[in-house]
C-alpha cells in the first residue's frame, strides 16, 4: 500500500484545478500586458482568480498581488514594509517558531543595521504574548506570527498578536501558508495588514503564492522591472499557475468545513494509533488547538531520518519537519523553541494529510510503525534495555 502523508511539504494538484489552468497553457496563451484580444482574455482569468483568492480570506481583489512562492511573498512582506517604512524604527519582531524562510529574511536584514528578536514560544508552541508585547516598542516596524505552524500543527492568537503591533503603531504580517484551506481566515476579523499565502497548500499548483496587503500599506517592491501586479511584483505573470491558484480558492473555500472535519478525524486517529500502541512516543504541538491535517509524534531514542527512511521503504511518505529544512539534519528549531531537548527533536515524524487519504491508509501507518521503531530501537545504543 502506498500513504503520501506529507501534503504540507506538496501537494497533488487537484484534477479540476488542471482543467481550469490547461486552456491557458495551450490555448489562450497571450501576455496579460498585451493590448489585444489574446491579452486581454489573460488578464481577465487573472483579475478573477484574484477575486477568487480575495474572497476565501475577505479581501478586496485590489489587496491580493501574486507571487512565483510563498516565500517571494513573505519577502515582500517583511523587505519591503521595512524598506518603505524605517523612517519609524528599526526594529522587527517574531515568533520563536516561524517557518525558516521568515527567520532568514528577518536575519538577512540585520546585516543592513535592522534590530531582530523572537518571542519566546510555550510548550505547545504558542507564542508568549506578554513577551511579545515587551519586545514590540515603538521602534518596531513590523511583527510577524504565523497563522499555524506546519510543523507542529499549533494554531496562533494572531488577532491578538496583531492587536499588540497596532497598539505600538506597528505594522502585522502573518504567514497564513499552512492555515489556508485549513481554518477559516477572514483579514477584516483578525485585522491584519499583510498575510502570505500559497497555492500548493491548497491543491493548486506549485510555483505560485500570493501577498494580501491592507490598502492603507504600499511594500516597496522587491523585484523591479515593467511594474505588473499594480507595481507590486514585476515579471510576466504565471497565467496557468495563477489560474489554477483561484480555482483551488475556490474549491477550498466551497469545501473547507466538510474537509476540515474529515482530516480531523483521520489527524485524531493517527495520533491515538501512534502514541497508544507505541512506548515512548508523544504528540509535538497543541492538543487540541491545531490545524486539522497535522500531526507531529516524536519517539524517543531514534532518529527521524531513519524512520523516514524505512516508511519509504513501506510505501509511507512522512517527513521529519520543514522541507525547506531538511538539507541541515539538524534538529528542528521549531521543537528546540518549545523546550525539547536536541535528542528528542531529532526523533520526531511530521504526517500532513491531504485530500487523497483515507482510514486505510492511517490504519496501514498505524499497523507498520510499531515494527519498525522496536527494530530501530534495538538498534540504538541509547535505548533502555525494557524498549528492546
Amino acid at each position: 500500500m502506498k500513504a503520501y502523508l506529507d501534503n504540507g511539504s506538496g501537494a497533488p494538484v487537484d484534477p479540476r484545478v488542471l482543467q481550469e489552468m490547461l486552456p491557458y497553457y495551450i490555448e489562450h496563451v497571450g501576455n496579460p500586458s498585451s493590448f489585444h484580444s489574446e491579452g486581454f482574455k489573460a488578464l481577465k482569468a487573472i483579475n478573477r482568480a484574484r477575486e477568487q483568492v480575495a474572497a476565501f480570506i475577505n479581501a478586496d481583489p485590489t489587496e491580493i498581488t501574486f507571487t512565483a512562492s510563498a516565500t517571494e511573498a513573505t519577502n515582500l512582506a517583511i523587505i519591503g514594509t521595512a524598506n518603505r517604512y524605517k523612517n519609524k524604527g528599526n526594529r522587527i519582531i517574531s515568533s520563536a517558531v516561524e517557518h525558516i524562510s521568515t527567520v532568514n529574511i528577518c536575519k538577512d536584514l540585520t546585516r543592513s543595521g535592522w534590530e531582530y528578536e523572537q518571542a519566546s514560544v510555550d510548550r505547545y508552541g504558542v507564542v508568549n504574548l506578554d513577551i511579545l508585547d515587551q519586545l514590540t516598542t515603538d521602534k518596531t516596524v513590523i511583527v510577524t506570527v504565523m497563522a499555524a505552524n506546519g510543523e507542529i500543527g499549533t494554531i496562533e492568537p494572531i488577532k491578538d498578536a496583531a492587536a499588540i503591533a497596532h497598539a505600538k503603531g506597528a505594522y502585522f504580517h502573518t504567514d497564513a501558508t499552512a492555515a489556508l484551506g485549513k481554518i477559516p481566515l477572514d483579514v477584516k476579523q483578525l485585522d491584519t495588514d499583510l498575510m502570505t499565502l500559497s497555492s500548493n497548500d491548497i491543491n493548486g499548483p506549485k510555483g505560485v503564492g500570493a501577498l494580501y496587503v491592507k490598502k492603507t500599506i504600499r511594500p516597496r517592491p522587491v523585484i523591479i522591472g515593467g511594474g505588473q501586479e499594480q507595481g507590486m511584483r514585476s515579471g510576466t505573470e504565471n497565467t496557468p499557475g495563477i489560474v489554477g491558484f483561484g480555482k483551488a480558492a475556490e474549491l477550498a473555500q466551497q469545501e473547507l468545513t466538510e474537509e476540515s472535519k474529515r482530516l480531523t478525524e483521520l489527524r485524531d486517529h493517527l495520533i491515538k494509533g501512534l502514541t497508544t500502541t507505541i512506548p515512548e512516543a508523544h504528540l509535538n504541538g497543541h492538543p487540541t488547538n491545531r490545524i486539522p491535517n497535522n500531526a507531529n509524534v516524536r519517539f524517543s531514542y531514534i532518529e527521524g531520518e531513519a524512520l523516514t527512511l524505512s516508511l519509504d521503504d513501506v510505501g509511507v511518505q512522512c517527513n521529519t519537519g520543514s522541507a525547506c529544512a531538511a538539507k541541515t539534519l539538524e534538529p528542528s528549531a521549531c521543537l528546540l523553541a518549545t523546550g525539547l531537548k536536541p535528542e528528542d527533536a531529532h526523533g520526531s515524524l511530521v504526517f500532513t494529510l491531504g485530500k487523497a487519504n483515507n482510514k486505510e491508509q492511517i490504519d496501514y501507518v498505524i499497523q507498520v510503525l510499531p515494527d519498525i521503531v522496536k527494530r530501530l530501537r534495538a538498534m540504538s545504543s541509547i535505548t533502555p534495555q525494557e524498549l528492546k
